[in-house]
C-alpha cells in the first residue's frame, strides 16, 4: 500500500510573513501603520476640530454673558464710570482687605463693562481697586497693577446702577443716605425719569415700607447734602426726624443749614449730635390769638397784623344781614 504523503502549508503569502497560525497569540498592532491609514487620520483632525469648536463656543458664551474672569490692566478701568454709591469706607474694613489681597491675592473678581477698545467702567468693586492700589504703592509689585475682572454687559445705564448697588447691598449694606443720594443722582444725571422710578428700580427687592424710608431720606438729601460733612453716618431715626423737620419746618431747616455752613462738623458724631438737637428743639410758640373785644352785645372786633398793616374782623350772632348792610352805609358815607 503506498505511503500517503504529508502535506505542509508552504511559507509564502501572508503566512511566510509570520502571520500566526490559529491558536496561537496575535501580535501586537503595529500603531505607526494604522495611525497613517487616511480614514483613521482624518476622522481624528475631525474629531479635535470639533472638540475645538465646542471649546471656543462655550468660552464666547461665557465672555459675552460676562462669566468668563479676565485679568485686565487696572490702569485700563475707569472708577467714575457711574456715581460711585458709597460715600467713603470704612478705614478698617479696607485694611483688612489690603491684607487679605497680599496674603492670598484677589479671590473675588471686580464688574466692569467694556466702554471702548481696550477701556472698562467700572460698576462694582471700588473697595477692591483701591486695595490693590494702595498695594502697588507700597510694594511697587507689578501683580498688583493687574486686577480680575468680569466684563458686563449690561442692557442700559439702569442695570449697570442696579448691578452695583446690589453688589455693595450684598457685601457692605449702605447707609439710607447712601441708598438715598445715589437714587437722586441717577435721576439728576439722567439715568430714570423720577424718584419713584429711581427706588423702584434700585431697590426693587426691598419692601414697600423701606422703600418709603429712603424716599425720605431723599428729602433731606436734597434739602442738606451740601453742608453735611458726614451724612452716612446718620441713623434711621434721626434720618426720619430730619425728613420731617425738612418738610414742615422752612425757617428752622435754614438756620440748620446755616448753623452747619458757620460751624463744620469735625467728626461723624459732632455732627449728629448737633443734628438731633435740631430734631428736638422746642417747636415755635404759636401765634397769639388775635385780641377781641365786644363794641356792642353779639359783635366781636379783632384786629390782627399789627399796627402797620392791621385787619380788623367782625364776628358773632350780632353780625347779621341787617347789621351788614347799615355798617355797609356807614362806611360809605364816610
Amino acid at each position: 500500500m503506498a505511503k500517503r504523503r504529508r502535506l505542509t502549508p508552504a511559507r509564502t503569502g501572508y503566512l511566510a510573513s509570520g502571520y500566526p497560525a490559529q491558536g496561537a497569540a496575535l501580535p501586537a498592532a503595529r500603531g505607526p501603520d494604522l495611525a497613517d491609514a487616511p480614514i483613521a487620520r482624518i476622522a481624528g483632525e475631525a474629531s479635535t476640530a470639533a472638540a475645538l469648536a465646542e471649546v471656543a463656543g462655550t468660552l464666547g458664551a461665557a465672555r459675552a454673558e460676562g462669566r468668563l474672569v479676565q485679568r485686565l490692566a487696572r490702569a485700563a478701568i475707569e472708577i467714575d464710570h457711574l456715581v460711585r454709591d458709597r460715600l467713603d469706607s470704612d478705614e478698617a474694613a479696607l485694611s483688612g482687605l489690603i491684607a487679605s489681597i497680599a496674603a492670598n491675592g484677589q479671590r473675588v473678581p471686580i464688574d466692569v463693562a467694556e466702554i471702548g477698545p481696550g477701556r472698562y467702567g467700572l460698576i462694582s468693586g471700588w473697595r477692591r481697586l483701591a486695595a490693590l492700589a494702595r498695594l502697588q504703592a507700597e510694594t511697587g509689585e507689578a501683580r498688583f497693577a493687574e486686577v480680575l475682572a468680569l466684563v458686563r454687559q449690561p442692557a442700559s445705564a439702569a442695570d449697570a446702577y442696579v448691578a452695583m448697588v446690589e453688589e455693595n447691598e450684598l457685601r457692605l449694606g449702605l447707609s439710607y443716605y447712601e441708598r438715598a443720594r445715589i437714587a437722586a443722582r441717577a435721576v439728576d444725571i439722567g439715568v430714570f425719569g423720577t424718584e419713584k422710578a429711581a427706588l423702584q428700580t434700585l431697590f426693587a427687592a426691598a419692601s414697600r415700607a423701606r422703600r418709603s424710608k429712603i424716599g425720605s431720606f431723599l428729602g433731606v438729601y436734597r434739602a442738606l447734602d451740601p453742608v453735611l460733612r458726614f451724612p452716612a453716618a446718620i441713623p434711621e431715626r434721626l434720618g426720619l426726624a430730619l425728613a420731617k423737620l425738612v418738610e414742615t419746618d422752612p425757617a428752622r431747616t435754614t438756620a440748620l443749614r446755616t448753623d452747619l455752613v458757620a460751624r463744620p462738623a469735625t467728626e461723624a458724631a459732632e455732627e449728629t449730635a448737633r443734628l438731633t438737637v435740631a430734631t428736638t428743639a422746642a417747636p415755635r410758640a404759636k401765634a397769639p390769638a388775635p385780641a377781641q373785644s365786644e363794641p356792642r352785645p353779639g359783635v366781636f372786633l379783632g384786629v390782627t397784623g399789627g399796627w402797620t398793616r392791621p385787619v380788623l374782623t367782625l364776628s358773632g350772632p350780632g353780625v347779621d344781614p341787617a347789621f351788614r348792610e347799615r355798617l355797609e352805609a356807614w362806611l360809605q358815607n364816610g
